[in-house]
């Protein structure tokens, strides 16, 4: 009989978690049933689950006006769907995925999943340090909470979150989906009209103050100064000329003929196999950098800034430097540049074998199998012993 696992996430755009969950549900072998909530609506993801065979629910919540009516109906698609295990996925996904094992006509385990650090309360919107604080309240009752870097662990049990609960699952990634390509390499250059010569520098990541997209572009700015064919492509969520931020961090470090500004894009595979340096800017909330690691997988090798684990990821395959320091990762970017395609090469190589060695996406679905039939297990001696 399957597994039948019911995930309920805050949303569905296109962010770490939400790509974590899509690759965890493609990947889950025929054992397992999954069937998917959202608190906000399809997003970008939920379409790509249902084109999976999955069902994608949505409880239609709004950040600005939430109307808590609508949580009632978690409450008949839990019972309709009957899970054995119930999944939460970031903060308000995990509260409202304890709500949901309250409301099952069976007790199952409900397990917690946070995928960011928490490096200081005050950087969050103040709902969300609510939600938090009351997660930290409330951490006895899950089952389990899984995170996905020991940083992020260790910071949220420091704040209040149960020690005991600590389940670390990395990030996984598809080796085959992202490899090197060097056509791609080609075809990127001639799209944006930049010569064989041209070293590209990438970061793909949404927009939002905590990867800090003004510090990666005054860095830019930096690198390009000493390196005239040095050329910076950005791309995801929000990222474009159209936000004022961005568009004066252009200016102001002269790049507007040397940045790419591609917003959200459907061929990330391509768009990072084509990068010399990938980079990830954080300056807080980092957990573990899906687009590190899928870089990596690319063979590219990256500079991060020590947030999260980021660092534990990258290794001596790429270079580390402190957040908010524009200077240290122009620095960092520059050394990679000067260290020349061959060197470059060797580190990327020496990249693509750590993911395949420790974070391939196979291994990391079968932790998340074993994890949830070990708690299966242990509910299920519970119940026939009287506990429940």
């Amino acid at each position: 009989m399957r597994i039948r696992i019911l995930h309920v996430t805050t949303d569905l755009t296109i962010g770490g978690a939400q790509m974590m969950l899509l690759k965890l549900l493609a990947g889950q072998t025929s054992d397992f049933q999954a069937a998917v909530v959202s608190l906000a609506d399809q997003g970008a993801i939920g379409p790509r689950i249902s084109d999976l065979g999955m069902p994608v629910h949505t409880l239609g919540l709004r950040r600005s006006a939430p109307n808590p009516f609508r949580t009632l109906a978690l409450r008949r698609m839990t019972r309709d769907f009957a899970p054995d295990i119930i999944q939460g996925w970031m903060y308000h996904g995990n509260l409202m995925a304890s709500l949901a094992g309250y409301w099952s006509k069976k007790k199952v385990p409900v397990l917690w999943n946070i995928r960011q650090t928490l490096y200081d309360i005050r950087a969050e919107r103040r709902m969300t340090a609510a939600v938090i604080r009351l997660g930290a309240r409330l951490s006895e009752i899950p089952a389990g909470i899984i995170y996905n870097s020991k940083a992020s662990a260790q910071q949220h049990e420091a704040f209040g979150f149960q020690a005991a609960k600590r389940v670390l699952i990395p990030n996984g990634f598809d080796c085959e989906k992202f490899r090197p390509d060097p056509g791609a390499l080609r075809q990127i250059r001639a799209e944006f009209g930049i010569g064989p010569d041209a070293v590209l520098i990438g970061l793909i990541a949404r927009y939002h103050p905590m990867k800090d997209h003004a510090g990666f572009l005054r860095a830019a700015g930096f690198v390009a100064r000493r390196y005239p064919n040095a050329y910076f492509l950005l791309a995801g969520t929000g990222v474009t000329r159209k936000e004022p931020i961005l568009a004066d961090c252009l200016a102001q470090n002269a790049l507007d003929n040397r940045a790419f500004l591609l917003e959200e894009r459907s061929d990330i595979p391509h768009l990072t196999a084509a990068l010399d340096i990938a980079c990830s800017a954080s300056a807080w909330g980092e957990g573990f950098s899906n687009a590190i690691g899928e870089a990596m997988s690319c063979a590219v090798p990256c500079v991060v800034t020590d947030i999260g684990d980021s660092s534990c990821i990258v290794g001596d395959t790429g270079l580390t430097v402190a957040p908010r320091s524009p200077e240290a990762f122009a620095d960092a970017i520059c050394n990679l540049i000067g260290a020349g395609s061959v060197r470059r090469r060797q580190l990327g190589e020496q990249a693509r074998k750590r993911i395949e060695t420790e974070f391939s996406l196979r291994a990391i679905v079968q932790q998340y199998e074993f994890l949830y039939r070990s708690f299966l297990t242990v509910n299920t001696k519970d119940q026939q012993h009287g506990k429940f």
